[in-house]
């Protein structure tokens, strides 16, 4: 889509910022409300389009984008930073959430229940909303215009996508894979431009049926609380501060590494990153020992080099925001074990590089064990029971993800139980999700819906009950 307007971002390279992409023209208000036209008289054909062939395309999208894993990956890592290994993974998420999607073409539906009345039929129909709004991050610029639009389009509407103003290009390349694949033209349509302006137009706009947001939590309590007015449809996936808990019966080993994993991959810049470990003190300074040493073994660099482990920050704002963080949690009075300090020599003068950082004796109320710091920050807690540890994470008032390591089945059980958070992983790292499981969370870290899953698709779609005599002539026995 054109833009009325000469605003230009230039998207470069976060590991080197003489690598420039793009010049990528920001598009304006009156742009997002061309856009939504355009998807208002696409959207009654996509609708009358039978579900199964919708999900046609999505599947011929996914084998299209199969074929260019290595171009999408390498795209990504030099736009988004991430190591190539993790880009790649990423792309193939968003393969699997399409093949999830396109067989959902086939099972979009209601139910059918039995009538208290004779010769009627009771049964409920999901159709598609409309036109509807998709708001995503940049740290993952291909998995979550996936995952939200592929059941937004299975459903049967028509999206227009506002992807992070840092990371247009790999959203650009999803858009042309899905109109190869066979999408009819406006039925997803890119805008790409400052939030605050053209996000703002599309929360507000009268013609958009329902909003998915993913970010701050900030800028989706706002988000939410503008489109409800309207009574738009509206779920926001926002931050997340998420622990481990370390039982004294856990393999070390195996913790120290899913920690070091969750805390320092894809450079801490998720939301269901492990930011807090809450180990206890029977086995901390074994545990600690060895999330430093691997911590220490990471390779810092371009993602595009062979061996690296860690990327660089997406941008100057959040390299700030992480070093703020690292200073605060020295003042608040917790122990730096490793890391900390920003990358700037030779290979690293370019780009956004800090070291993969580990504080211990961190107190429950210190801010780096309270806020999401979305870098790679390690906050360490010492416990002396499973209580205190359900204590220190309860009190968080996030609840994305979350993980125990321990061998005991009551202990495990326990913490399932009691922990507050949408996802619980046990004897595994706080990251990943899966296309058939849904994904999200409770209080600070998410309200109006799951996605991914059965969940993800029903929320694109309104539900129908309908009442058939076929005859009739039904003797009505109870009317409410």
């Amino acid at each position: 889509m054109s833009t009325t307007q000469t605003r230009v971002m230039v998207d470069t390279n976060p590991a080197d910022t003489s690598d420039v992409l793009a010049h990528v023209p920001q598009h304006s208000i009156d742009d997002a409300m061309r856009a939504v036209r355009l998807a208002e008289q696409a959207y009654p054909v996509w609708r009358a389009t039978p579900p199964p062939e919708r999900g046609r395309v999505l599947a011929r999208a996914a084998e299209l984008a199969r074929a260019r894993v290595d171009e999408l990956a390498t795209l990504l890592t030099r736009e988004e930073g991430k190591i190539l290994s993790e880009a790649r993974g990423e792309v193939l998420k968003g393969i699997n959430l399409l093949e999830w999607y396109s067989g959902e073409g086939f099972r979009v539906g209601g139910k059918t229940r039995p009538s208290e009345m004779p010769t009627t039929i009771l049964f409920s129909l999901r159709q598609p909303l409309g036109v509807v709004a998709i708001i995503t991050p940049w740290n993952f610029p291909w998995a979550e215009p996936v995952w939200k639009a592929a059941p937004a389009l299975v459903a049967g509407n028509a999206v227009v996508l506002k992807p992070a103003s840092l990371t247009p290009l790999v959203a650009q390349r999803y858009l042309e894979i899905l109109e190869q694949a066979g999408l009819p033209k406006g039925v997803l349509t890119i805008v790409v431009g400052p939030g605050p302006e053209v996000g703002d137009a599309l929360v507000t706009h009268p013609a958009v049926r329902a909003v998915s947001f993913t970010g701050s939590c900030e800028i989706g309590g706002e988000v939410y609380a503008r489109a409800a007015r309207r009574l738009a449809k509206v779920t926001c996936e926002m931050g997340g501060k998420n622990a481990v808990v370390v039982m004294p019966d856990a393999d070390l080993e195996l913790a120290a590494a899913g920690i070091v994993q969750g805390a320092f991959g894809s450079t801490g810049q998720r939301c269901t990153a492990t930011s807090l470990c809450v180990v206890h003190r029977d086995v901390k300074s074994r545990l600690v020992d060895g999330i430093v040493g691997r911590a220490r073994a990471i390779r810092v660099g371009n993602g595009l080099e062979a061996g690296v482990g860690m990327g660089p920050l997406v941008d100057a704002r959040q390299l700030a925001t992480v070093l703020h963080y690292v200073d605060d949690g020295r003042a608040a009075g917790a122990r730096l074990a490793c890391g900390g300090r920003r990358l700037t020599e030779g290979a690293y003068a370019g780009g956004y590089f800090i070291e993969p950082t580990v504080f211990t004796d961190v107190q429950p109320g210190n801010r780096i064990a309270q806020e999401e710091i979305f870098g790679p920050v390690l906050a360490v807690i010492e416990v002396g029971s499973l209580e205190e540890a359900l204590k220190v994470t309860n009190g968080l008032r996030y609840g994305l993800s979350s993980s125990i390591y321990a061998a005991d089945a009551n202990t495990i059980m326990r913490f399932v139980d009691e922990i507050e958070a949408g996802m619980v992983h046990v004897n595994s790292p706080t990251v990943g999700g899966e296309a058939q499981i849904p994904f999200g969370g409770i209080k600070w870290s998410g309200i109006g819906g799951r996605e991914m899953a059965e969940e993800g698709l029903e929320f694109f779609t309104e539900l129908k009950s309908v009442f058939w005599d076929y005859t009739g002539r039904a003797r009505q026995t109870n009317i409410y």
